[in-house]
């Protein structure tokens, strides 16, 4: 494979896998407080069509601010009935990402009409970093992107600094670990899963925002692809950590790309095959990984 062909290979994993970061990461922070929430995947698909209607009507920041508001509304209703009501988690968010696919199609085709699949939207150029973006391989892949994938660089160590070195992050570790002890100390449980919930509602949101704002340029219907479960995949391959969900969420990035490299290097396959290569690598992780020891001890399981 030449140096052109591993440079594109590279900056193609990175494209793929900033919207899987930003899902992966709100999912963390979710599943650190005790809940999975399954409905990820009708977050990031509002988010993906409220970045279309709010950048349609404004610019890329407000699309931004869309997407996190559908995302962050998305993770309202799921917080209702999983804190609240106390309802099943998995039941409630498979729901939820039913209801999430079908509403934002239903609503793309009420208000775009035919004319939909020709709409375009404003989107974000990728930023090269002087010097950086000019290193041999690697530097076009890190440093050569759209702001939102440079965000990313400081959301995991401030997140990473959040969960281990803040009384805020020690609550919502408690609250995933012990809640019945984190209530004693003081902690209201509920409250940290409202508020972790609702962060990973607005991250989900950004990730379908980054999708429609900083990649394609218009959305489609289901234009998700099933992101929302393979971001929950990426948490438990990276162990619960931010660090370990960041390499897990390039290299799910880097399976996506291979359709990239197929069509780059002219392999002779059907194209079909470098589509599945993630949610092939998802099933074969998840069957082999040995990360459940680290899954918080609460995961799951209503609150008393």
């Amino acid at each position: 494979m030449s140096g052109g062909a591993t440079a594109a290979f590279l900056e193609s994993g990175m494209r793929f896998a900033t919207p899987l970061a930003y899902a992966a990461l709100g999912e963390l922070v979710v599943e650190r407080a005790g809940v999975i929430n399954i409905g990820l995947e009708g977050a990031i698909i509002g988010g993906a069509f409220g970045a279309l209607v709010f950048a349609g009507a404004g610019s890329v920041a407000l699309g931004f601010v869309g997407a996190a508001a559908a995302g962050t509304l998305v993770a309202t209703l799921f917080a209702f009935f999983v804190v609240t009501l106390r309802t099943d988690q998995i039941i409630t968010g498979t729901a939820l990402s039913m209801l999430g696919l079908g509403l934002t199609g239903t609503l793309y085709r009420t208000i775009y009409g035919s004319s939909g699949a020709s709409l375009h939207t404003p989107t974000i150029s990728p930023v090269a970093v002087p010097v950086l973006s000019a290193i041999p391989i690697v530097g076009p892949a890190l440093f050569d992107q759209p702001v939102v994938t440079y965000a990313l660089y400081a959301i995991v160590p401030l997140l990473a600094c959040w969960f281990y070195r803040s009384s805020a992050g020690l609550a919502l570790r408690a609250v995933g670990e012990h809640p019945e002890a984190a209530l004693g100390a003081g902690i209201s449980p509920a409250r940290v899963q409202w508020a972790a919930i609702l962060f990973g509602g607005a991250m989900g949101g950004i990730a379908g925002g980054t999708l429609v704002l900083a990649q394609v340029g218009t959305f489609a219907e289901g234009m998700s692809a099933g992101r929302g479960f393979i971001a929950i995949a990426i948490v438990v391959l990276g162990r619960w950590s931010p660090l370990g969900v960041a390499v897990a969420a390039v290299v799910f990035g880097a399976a996506s790309a291979l359709q990239t490299l197929a069509q780059a290097t002219g392999w002779s396959m059907p194209y079909q095959l470098p589509l599945a290569f993630p949610y092939l690598l998802t099933l074969v992780l998840l069957a082999t990984a040995r990360a459940r020891t680290a899954a918080p001890s609460a995961l799951g399981k209503r609150l008393p």
